[in-house]
């Protein structure tokens, strides 16, 4: 028999392998990288059902004009003669209206609650894991009144939708962090979202596929394809051909490049992101995102990890001091006690997330194929959903119905 090819062996590849393997089929993953470093294991770790609203939200056009004036703001699209960028750019426009957002509430929160109740089983079955499952909500602090107006109305929105969200005055804020300040008018805290430590849980998950038996091909190029009618029959690498039963393109910011392979559109943009670890002193006790600068604080006990930026910037990979600079800055902002040292740039994690331009992911079938399979373009929630969309793509190969409604995620959607 052979086996199922899954390429990319990121967050959602990897709990995508969990799930098939589960029903006792065959998997080998296929990864450019030696995968000791990717945009899976140095994020914030947020689980996040409150993230209902897509990136290619109408408040985002006018924000990011702004913002891409400056170079340590939390959105920017480096701008380029790129037709690939241009394209992406125009469904973004295109996609950033109240309809287009409203028609994606429903899925982005039913996969995320999917995601949610998966990694509870996960921490059960899996207690040696080792992957801090912390349920302690998340924490929108804000310190401007324009930001406080708009947080306030998503927190009504996320009721209507039946999300739990409470509004902490800066008094309530005190019983959450009494170990330091946080300067701010007040917070939505969403008690149903949730973090972990992504490193630990990628580390165990990878040992524990390689146990089961599933085989893991490392710093392998995928060249091409090996098709006859709507079927892949093989996998061209630079190190051979893999005959496969079924593929799974779960490749992150490359997944686009993939499909083009296969003769579909894939419309993707690698959005960077950085983050970095302090010694959590004073202690830090509640997972916050600081609004204004939409940055990620997730604490672990003694250390704490601040994340943030979205830069569109392709496949490259070099590191923007300036946007570090904007993270860095916007901790005393926010905590002025806390003891915060510039990070060395050793010690700056960046990694590229799958952006759609609409802020959907692809999940299902790829155009025009009957055994290949897609799990791509997460943007900044590839944790958050990882689980439900492995989950979903086991099922979709299994011929099975599926935990969730998925049209909204179609993979065709752009052609």
């Amino acid at each position: 028999m052979k086996p199922t090819i899954i390429i990319g062996g990121g967050i959602v590849g990897l709990f995508s392998a969990y799930f098939l393997q589960k029903e006792g089929i065959e998997v080998t993953i296929v990864d450019r990288t030696d995968l000791k470093d990717n945009c899976s294991t140095g994020n914030a770790g947020m689980i996040v059902p409150s993230h209902i609203i897509p990136l290619a939200a109408p408040g985002m056009i006018s924000k990011g004009i702004g913002w891409m004036f400056s170079s340590k703001s939390p959105f920017y699209i480096h701008p380029r003669l790129d037709y690939k960028l241009a394209q992406w750019c125009m469904l973004f426009f295109k996609a950033a209206n109240e309809k287009q957002v409203k028609r994606s509430i429903p899925f982005l929160k039913n996969l995320s609650l999917l995601s949610k109740a998966l990694y509870q089983e996960f921490k059960v079955e899996h207690p040696e894991s080792a992957i801090a499952l912390v349920e302690k909500g998340l924490m929108m602090a804000y310190q401007t009144e324009s930001v406080e107006k708009e947080e306030i109305e998503f927190a009504h929105l996320a009721r209507k939708y039946g999300l739990e969200a409470e509004i902490l005055t800066p008094e309530d804020i005190k019983k959450v962090e009494p170990n330091l300040e946080l300067k701010a008018r007040g917070a939505v805290l969403f008690p149903g979202d949730a973090h972990l430590d992504p490193g630990a849980l990628y580390g165990f998950l990878k040992k524990y596929l390689e146990e089961k038996g599933v085989k893991f091909l490392y710093n392998t190029q995928v060249l091409g394809f090996e098709k006859s009618g709507q079927k892949v029959n093989a996998v061209i690498t630079d190190q051979g051909k893999i005959e496969a039963e079924k593929v799974l393109l779960c490749g992150g910011s490359w997944s686009g490049e993939l499909a083009k392979m296969l003769g579909f559109s894939l419309p993707m943009m690698g959005g960077k992101g950085y983050s970095f670890i302090q010694e959590n002193k004073p202690e830090i006790r509640q997972a916050t995102i600081l609004t204004e600068m939409k940055v990620a604080v997730s604490p672990y006990g003694d250390e704490v990890r601040f994340g943030g930026t979205m830069e569109i910037a392709g496949t490259n990979q070099s590191i923007n001091l300036n946007r570090v600079k904007g993270i860095f800055e916007s901790i005393n902002r926010f905590y002025p006690d806390f003891e915060a040292k510039f990070p060395n740039e050793n010690q700056i994690w960046k990694g590229l997330r799958p952006c759609s331009p609409d802020g959907l992911p692809y999940i299902g079938f790829a155009p025009g194929y009957s055994n290949v399979l897609v799990g791509s373009g997460h943007s900044m929630m590839g944790i958050s959903m990882a689980p439900g969309t492995g989950k979903v793509l086991a099922e979709l190969h299994q011929k099975k119905d599926t935990a969730i409604e998925i049209q909204g995620f179609e993979v065709g959607r752009f052609d």
